[in-house]
């Protein structure tokens, strides 16, 4: 609980200006969204069918909206929790400026309100920077198997755990950036870093000045089984390598997809 307050305060810290530097003002970011959608949602696309239209999506951690308005745009019902009111702030404005409506709970994803979990929804998407906020990933599949219609999916994109515990990379020489083997694959302690939307920030000494979070890094076969532990059954787990790039991280994967079914 101590390490969530922590992690809550930080992402309640200069969020909204970061992400005005990150993306432009919320009518700027908009008209870029609007142009692709189904670009801004990215490789998950692929997994939510033909068609979102008419489907009631939930944004685990939804953060600043794009994603959530991206779906929006496209046809669906959209719903984002996250516990950071300034992303809240965004995400609104956003969706403003995109003409669509977007439904925003803030409120940390373990404290749902009851009337929230009613089994009502097609997908749960998680995406990128999640699961390292919880300390137990149980509890959150519970959550996430609550919120799911049966026949619903949950797809969860995140950064692949053999970027985040073992490799470190830095620096680039020809093209080719250098990676060591550094970390415990292992390892369940809590690590602290910067929180991520501050290198977005004003000016380097903001940067530096911002809180810390305190983040759990999971592997893989922890993630797969906290899922399929929750009666949700695993359709796909996909590992890929740094999309951004056909040069940087070459075999090497970055980002995990899991989509499992109610």
């Amino acid at each position: 609980m101590e390490a969530t307050q922590h992690n809550q305060k930080a992402w309640n810290d200069g969020t909204y200006d970061s992400w005005v530097n990150r993306f432009g003002t919320p009518k700027e970011a908009s008209e870029k969204i609007k142009q692709d959608p189904k670009k801004r949602i990215g490789s998950a696309f692929k997994f939510m069918g033909e068609s979102v239209e008419g489907k009631r999506i939930i944004n685990l951690l939804g953060s600043n909206g794009n994603k959530a308005v991206a779906l929006a745009l496209l046809g669906a019902q959209v719903t984002v929790v996250d516990f950071s009111s300034e992303n809240e702030r965004y995400a609104m404005e956003l969706a403003r400026q995109a003409g669509v409506e977007l439904k925003y709970i803030v409120s940390d994803v373990l404290q749902l309100p009851e009337h929230e979990l009613a089994n009502t929804f097609d997908m749960v998407f998680m995406e990128f920077g999640i699961l390292h906020y919880f300390t137990d990933l149980s509890p959150l599949f519970k959550v996430v198997r609550s919120l799911l219609q049966d026949g619903g999916v949950l797809i969860l994109q995140d950064f692949h755990p053999v970027t985040t515990k073992l490799i470190s990379s830095k620096g680039t020489t020809a093209n080719i950036r250098k990676h060591k083997v550094s970390g415990d694959y292992f390892e369940t302690a809590l690590v602290e870093k910067n929180v991520s939307h501050s290198k977005y920030a004003d000016s380097e000494q903001v940067h530096d000045a911002a809180p810390k979070v305190y983040l759990r890094n999971w592997t893989l076969g922890e993630i797969v089984t906290a899922v399929a532990s929750e009666d949700l059954t695993i359709k796909v787990l996909e590992e890929l390598p740094n999309l951004s790039s056909e040069v940087f991280d070459k075999g090497i994967p970055k980002t995990f997809t899991v989509v499992a079914q109610k």
